[in-house]
């Protein structure tokens, strides 16, 4: 069927979504009432008219309800968005009728109310599990249901009065919508806002987990290792979602990068710092019930940063291609983040005595101390990002006018400090807890000193000489980079088989059995291990930017042109159009060493609805650099196309980095298992395959 024979229809589903919207929020603010409610009567030992128990029952299925109420509201935008229900505000302004089906789906979350609504349907489906599984810990739990419960009563109270998706339009019943942004028609974009939200929500399960135990005082760790779960699933959410993003900004933006420190990218990531700290850090209350003050700050910190990293996307006080319109909406994240933070506050001042550590860093040269360093520097990291970010708002404050940070400053502070966590990547692990012997040093980091100077002799031998550069800061960032990675890498290997090693000689199998056996034993140490490796790998592909090569200029019919050793050829350029956008693109035959590799088809949209355009790249890439070629538009004066070409070197090793970053990340997330066999067991009197295995 033609799109364009498709007719506008109003249908009921609107009024069915806000009363969904509406029970959702009367039924959180039972759970928030009735919960607070029974746990100050347990706490303080009182029997009210309805047991305690049985009225943090109903808060508990009052919560599941609302989860239900929010489901049901979802569904009615998703239906309202694929009837083209345009008398739905939201629906006019951000779908049409020729609009993609994935895209409509995706529709949910590309305009701020639909955005916030996906908010409050993962919020209500991560409490819909954690009490669903509250008899894990059911007064641990209960507290962290209500707090969650307050954080659905905030989110809900703005779906309901102060950004509802369900508005009508106040005039005749369009004949089709304005259409979707053109920058989030791209198959990413159906998948990345769900992967970075499913990360921001999910902060607020650990948030929720620590507060209640503080408010509790709970006894001993078991708070830590239900959070620690809880945040590492969040984690990767985070990590995979702030990835896809940059793959979606280098493949559909067309300026040849895929990071440019814009205040929304800045936002997603100052949460992921300060996560990736509590990962590490939270070993060291395990291990040494230690640092536990951090810790419970360290969560505070990282659900504040996602609420804060909102109101910078909603409220429009910085300038992003992310970002949604100007709008009052920011008061409210604004008295909601202050509510949060005086809350912590109280809490912590309170509590504080509860927090107190059981050992002391006993030495300089210890596996607590790098865990320490480690956090210093990304909050470091985390200041640094989040001053940049906010100066421009400061300075007008301040001063009157707005002064943006570029790029220029967040690289020239950024890069150091991550070089020195790309170090502390391979240090920490070859220390010992509590102390590490001059001896144990000599053994563990005389192979990857041999691998950092090693890898520099050879990558001057190929010639990579910053001395000799224009660009000497970032060949010299770049031969770091290079250079440190080599040495991680060296150090995980020889950790893998060291450990793989003892336990072959113990099981007798072979080399690949017994690291898999070794992994198995011990999958969160092993599977940190393989993250590791992936933030390495990923670092090196970051340090290919230093070596990039551009050129731009107008093509027309058998015109060619020679970048890093490729020689593109203009075999035609033309115009297409279809029901949703119009296009103009061009064929390139793409040439090395005079053999044919491929054809690349940059192109150029005009999308009819919204009246805007937007670039589609093309890309050839290879395991040593990406061919990158951009369509920025038409000579008026001869119609000729004018395309711009990017050589990026090692760009496909950021998301082969990534790719073990998950994969690490799953691995530390399955239970480790306690071999049956006695061939298998490790034995008490064996401390060499003890420390393999540890």
């Amino acid at each position: 069927m033609n799109p364009q024979n498709i007719q506008a229809v109003a249908h009921p589903m609107p009024e069915f979504g806000s009363f969904c919207l509406l029970l959702a929020l009367v039924l959180s603010v039972y759970t928030l009432v009735a919960g607070s409610l029974s746990l100050w009567q347990i706490a303080k030992s009182r029997a009210g008219r309805i047991a305690p128990e049985k009225l943090l029952e109903t808060a508990r299925r009052a919560g599941i309800g609302s989860f239900i109420a929010v489901v049901g509201a979802a569904v009615a935008l998703v239906w309202a968005a694929f009837t083209n229900d345009f008398s739905v505000d939201y629906i006019r302004q951000h779908t049409n009728i020729a609009l993609h089906p994935a895209y409509k789906f995706s529709a949910l979350w590309s305009g701020q109310e639909g955005s916030l609504l996906l908010w409050a349907f993962l919020l209500t489906g991560y409490g819909f599990v954690l009490r669903v599984r509250h008899r894990v810990d059911v007064r641990l739990s209960a507290y962290a249901s209500t707090i969650l419960a307050g954080v659905q009563v905030f989110f809900l109270l703005l779906l309901n009065f102060a950004a509802p998706p369900f508005s009508i339009f106040q005039g005749a019943m369009p004949k089709d919508g304005n259409g979707l942004n053109p920058l989030l028609q791209y198959p990413e974009m159906v998948i990345h806002p769900p992967m970075l939200y499913l990360g921001y929500v999910g902060f607020s399960v650990p948030f929720a987990f620590a507060l209640g135990a503080l408010m509790m005082r709970y006894p001993g760790e078991k708070w830590i290792a239900i959070t620690r779960r809880w945040t590492m699933v969040t984690w990767l959410f985070l990590t995979c979602g702030i990835c896809l993003g940059m793959h979606w900004a280098y493949a559909v933006l067309g300026w040849g990068g895929y990071w440019g420190w814009d205040p929304v990218e800045n936002a997603s990531f100052l949460p992921w710092l300060t996560g990736t700290a509590f990962l590490h850090s939270v070993m060291m209350q395990e291990k040494r019930g230690m640092m536990k003050v951090w810790n419970v700050w360290l969560i505070f910190i990282t659900f504040m940063l996602t609420v804060l990293g909102t109101l910078l996307t909603r409220s429009g006080i910085v300038s992003s291609v992310h970002a949604f319109a100007q709008s009052s909406i920011g008061s409210w994240f604004t008295t909601f983040l202050v509510i949060t933070a005086v809350v912590c506050l109280f809490t912590f001042i309170l509590q504080k005595d509860h927090l107190k550590s059981e050992n002391r860093l006993e030495s300089i040269v210890s596996r607590e101390s790098s865990f320490l360093f480690n956090n210093l520097v990304l909050l470091a990291a985390c200041f640094t990002v989040l001053w940049g970010t906010l100066f421009p708002v400061l300075s007008e404050f301040v001063q009157g006018s707005k002064v943006t940070m570029g790029a220029p400053f967040f690289n020239r502070v950024a890069v150091p400090i991550g070089l020195f966590l790309l170090f502390l990547t391979g240090v920490g692990p070859l220390l010992a807890w509590r102390s590490t012997s001059l001896k144990s040093i000599r053994r563990n980091f005389v192979l990857p000193c041999i691998a950092i100077i090693g890898a520099a002799v050879i990558l001057m031998g190929f010639g990579v000489r910053p001395w000799k550069s224009a660009e000497a800061a970032g060949e010299i960032y770049s031969l770091l980079a290079f250079s440190l990675g080599a040495g991680v890498i060296t150090a995980i290997a020889a950790e893998f088989l060291r450990g793989a090693g003892v336990v072959r000689t113990q099981t007798h199998k072979n080399l690949f059995a017994s690291m898999l056996l070794l992994v198995r034993r011990n999958t969160r140490r092993y599977g940190g291990y393989i993250v590791h490796f992936g933030i390495v790998v990923l670092f090196i592909g970051l340090a290919g930017a230093a070596f990039n090569q551009s050129k731009e200029l107008e093509m027309g019919f058998g015109d060619s042109v020679e970048v890093g050793g490729y020689k593109l050829v203009c075999q035609s350029y033309t115009q297409d159009s279809n029901p949703n956008y119009d296009t103009d693109y061009a064929l390139l035959d793409v040439t090395r060493h005079g053999k044919k590799v491929m054809q690349l088809a940059p192109e150029r949209r005009f999308y009819n609805a919204s009246q805007t355009t937007s670039t589609i790249v093309a890309i050839h890439s290879t395991p040593l650099n990406d061919l990158y070629v951009v369509f920025e538009g038409r000579n008026p004066d001869t119609g000729k196309p004018i395309l711009k070409f990017f050589l990026n070197p090692l760009v496909s090793w950021i998301w082969v980095g990534v790719a073990f970053v998950i994969l690490g990340t799953l691995v530390a997330l399955v239970p480790a298992i306690r071999p049956a066999l006695a061939s298998q067991r490790v034995r008490a009197d064996e401390p060499a395959l003890q420390e393999a295995v540890r």
